[in-house]
């Protein structure tokens, strides 16, 4: 039984080692020809290609993906941003009318603990943008009123709202009053 596995064995035919006689000094494997060289390049150069584009796509999807899980949240901070700006507007109005009353204590509270939470999600607040130039690239100019001042000439005389970033995106561009 084993004579009939050695057979099939030494039947086979290399094309590449069998093309010389056998025992002569030329019964190892050929040197490739130059348009096998070129081919072998050519293969190489496509396997680098496909592995940096892979690679490219790989970096690209986890980037995407880092992107996804930060601004996951940004529908619903854009929809509680209203609900901020009119607590900010109910205590600039109010200012300092009715200090040391528990009602407006608890009002304050709840404001600094949603504020809290949301800049714990990755909201950032934008600095104050009054007195500042006008920046086109942070802020949105809902009107231009004469400015008070030549000083104040191209620079934001009101911020009527404030503007947010979510990670390193604008949620939300300054709404300012210009001076001109």
């Amino acid at each position: 039984m084993e004579e009939n596995v050695k057979e099939p064995i030494e039947e086979i035919h290399n094309p590449i080692v069998d093309t010389h006689e056998p025992g002569s000094a030329e019964s190892e494997a050929p040197e490739p020809t130059i348009s096998e060289n070129e081919e072998l390049a050519e293969l190489k150069d496509k396997y680098l290609r496909l592995y940096a584009d892979f690679e490219n796509f790989r970096k690209r999807n986890a980037k995407e993906r880092m992107e996804l899980v930060q601004t996951a949240n940004k529908e619903l901070m854009q929809a509680l941003l209203p609900v901020l700006d009119d607590f900010d507007r109910a205590f600039k109005n109010l200012g300092d009318k009715i200090s040391g009353d528990p009602v407006l204590e608890g009002f304050k509270l709840i404001h600094h603990k949603m504020l809290d939470i949301m800049i714990h999600k990755g909201l950032k607040p934008m600095e104050s943008a009054s007195g500042k130039d006008f920046d086109v690239e942070s802020m949105e100019a809902i009107t231009k009123i004469p400015a008070p001042s030549e000083d104040m000439k191209g620079k934001v005389v009101d911020e009527v709202e404030r503007g947010y970033m979510l990670g390193e995106k604008i949620l939300r561009y300054a709404k300012v009053v210009v001076g001109e």
